[in-house]
This record gives C-alpha cells, structure tokens and sequence, in this order.
C-alpha cells in the first residue's frame, strides 16, 4: 500500500509528556512531529530544524509559552513560524495577550481532535499561501530589478555607440565599480546601487556631436565646452526623481568628472563633497579608457593603466578607493579579459614612471 509523505513538521511543545502523547496521537498520520518537553529545547529545535507550525503550552517551568513566543518572534530564523497556544488559561485576557505576541491562534484544553486538526490544516494552508506570496514577490522584484538593470545598461550602451559599439566599456565599468564598492567595505545594498547606475555615467554624451566624440587630435575651445556639457546634459536626461536609483544615476553622470583636489568639472567639487557612486566610477571609467582604445589613444597594458590610477592618487582620485582598487585588482582583472575588447592593447610605453596621459583624456573618457 502506498504512504502518504508526510511533508509538514510540527513542533509540540509542553512539558507533561500525557498532553503531548494526545496531540500526538491526533495529528501523526497526517503530520511529521518533533516534541519538547520545555522552553529551552523548543527555541532550539526551532532554530536547528525545519518546522512548518508550532503547538505552545504556556504553563510550563523555565521559559513558560509567552516568553517562548517572544523569542520565537524576535528571531528572523523563527519569526515566520506561525504559533498556537494550547492551554488550559481560557480567560479572554491571557488569550489576547497571546495573540498580541503573535501568536496565530489559541486552542483550550482539554483538546478537540476535530478543533486541533481544522486549526493545524486552515494554520497550515495559510502559511503556505504566505510563503509561496513572499516567493512569488521576491521572483517579480528581481525580475523587474533585472529589467530595469538591463534598460539602464542598454542606454549607457547608446551613449557609447559611436566609440563603442559592443556595448562592453558599460559593462566593464558598472563591474569594476562594484569591485571597488565592495573592497572599499560598502555593503552589498550599496555595491549593487552603484553597479547598477555606472553604466549612465556618460549618457550625457548623446547630447555631443558625433564628430567631436572621434576626433582623433586636439579639441579646441568650443569642442570641449561641448564635451564638457555632457555631465550636465546626463544630468537633465535622467531628471530629478524620488526613487534612489536615478537619483544614484543622477549623482553619477553629473560629478563623475569631479577630482579629488577640486580641480574637476562641472562644478569644482573637491574630496568627500564628491558623491560616493561619482568617485568609485570616476575611478572604474578612467581605467577602462585607459585600457581601451579610443579614436584619440591607443589602449594601454594593465600595468601601465594601474600605475596612471596610483599617480592620481589624492589629485584626480579619493585615495581611500585607489587603495580599494588596488584590492581589488585581481577581480577587476579578471573582468577586464572575460569581457575584453578585439583590439590588443599597444605596448609597454618606455619608462613606466614617465607614462604622461593623453591630454584629450581627462575630460574625453
């Protein structure tokens, strides 16, 4: 004959071993069980093992059922675990302060057979119904959070088209920010944050005529004025909005040409004034321009790129996250190849310590 699998477990919790046999009897064809027989072993059952429901008494020695079931709650491991009290207290008055524990339920002894399965099944069924909504929540969330990523991602991408048209500077740039995020010891919130919004860093540049952006030689007055203005155009392309993401992105594209000593652009920001996300990607953005080739420079070796973000140190870039990046270097490097551009990088220029950036760079990456 086939057995029914007994997918649920319920806790009993009481410490006369007479009541838990009752509850035992009436609920085990049904139901895997696990019992204790005081408060102690019950919170610890509850933390070490999966259970669907727990059965309280509240008179018990040690820990009685009410400051069971205060601990259960102020536990994230136990505080989902729905809890019936079973107890012979059937005043209104201990009732309600079960429930305003957070209890779900409250079953009188001497036991019903029937009032304790329909309680259990109908506790049951709505837990489950619980958990499969969070899931079902928690699977949407992410989903709109990857959609939204991606729309992100893609419009960066079409402000690097005309000089980048793999889509992969983007990419590399919003990685290599939340590497340096995390070495820094941002939390991971905060690391995804600006991971998310690097990728708009440049957006501003749909606002730049095509011929300036691959200009291979020297920009004159005018065309860095205009080069210049994509921080500001970024800035009004994504607007002002409540949600903290585009304020992020926001932050980002406008200060991301910020320097550490003040001498940056648009508005001559100096250290911490800079925003966080605008001074980790300030960092990310500059190292893969240097890397990269551009219509203006051949693509540098790593070495030589990492040496240039070290000189910057305390002029161009917060010196705290030149030392993040520097942690974080073999991840970055990694990154770097797995999503590499077709173009090998040109070689080792002659005397490492003399390596002078191109002077269309530091306004044009």
């Amino acid at each position: 004959m086939k057995t029914e699998l007994k997918t649920e477990t319920i806790l009993i919790v009481d410490d006369l071993p007479a009541n838990i046999d009752i509850l035992v009897q009436i609920l085990q064809p049904q139901y895997s069980l696990r019992v204790a027989l005081n408060g102690p072993r019950a919170l610890e059952v509850a933390q070490q093992e999966p259970v669907d429901l727990i059965l309280l008494d509240v008179m018990m020695p040690e820990l009685n059922g009410f400051e069971v079931c205060s601990r259960l709650k102020a536990d994230p491991r136990t505080s989902a675990i729905p809890v019936i009290f079973v107890s012979a207290l059937i005043n209104v008055e201990d009732e309600a302060f079960g429930l305003g524990l957070g209890a779900v339920d409250y079953i009188a002894k001497p036991f019903s057979p029937a009032i304790v399965q329909a309680r259990v099944r109908s506790h049951l069924a709505l837990a489950n119904q619980q958990r499969h909504l969070e899931r079902s929540i928690r699977v949407r969330t992410r989903q709109l959070e990857e959609s939204r990523f991606e729309i992100i991602r893609r419009l960066g991408r079409a402000a690097e088209f005309s000089d980048n048209d793999t889509g992969l500077h983007v990419v590399r740039v919003s990685n290599y920010a939340y590497l340096i995020s995390k070495a820094a010891g941002l939390a991971e919130e905060e690391a995804r944050l600006i991971r998310d919004v690097a990728p708009l860093h440049d957006v501003g540049k749909i606002g730049v005529p095509e011929h300036i952006l691959l200009k291979p030689g020297a920009l004159d007055d005018d065309e860095w004025k205009m080069v210049r203005a994509h921080c500001e155009i970024g800035r009004q392309i994504i607007g002002e909005h409540g949600d903290r993401l585009l304020q992020e992105a926001a932050l980002c594209a406008y200060s991301h040409h910020e320097r550490w000593n003040g001498t940056g652009y648009p508005r001559g920001l100096a250290g911490v004034e800079i925003p966080m996300v605008a001074r980790v990607v300030a960092i990310a953005d500059v190292f893969d321009a240097l890397t990269c080739k551009r219509p203006y420079k051949d693509a540098w070796p790593a070495d030589a790129a990492v040496a240039e973000i070290i000189r910057g140190s305390g002029t161009h870039f917060d010196p705290f996250l030149v030392q993040a990046f520097l942690r974080a270097l073999p991840g970055i490097l990694t990154e770097m190849t797995q999503n590499a551009e077709t173009v090998a990088p040109a070689p080792m220029p002659a005397g490492n310590d003399e390596i002078t950036p191109c002077p269309t760079l530091s306004a044009a990456v």
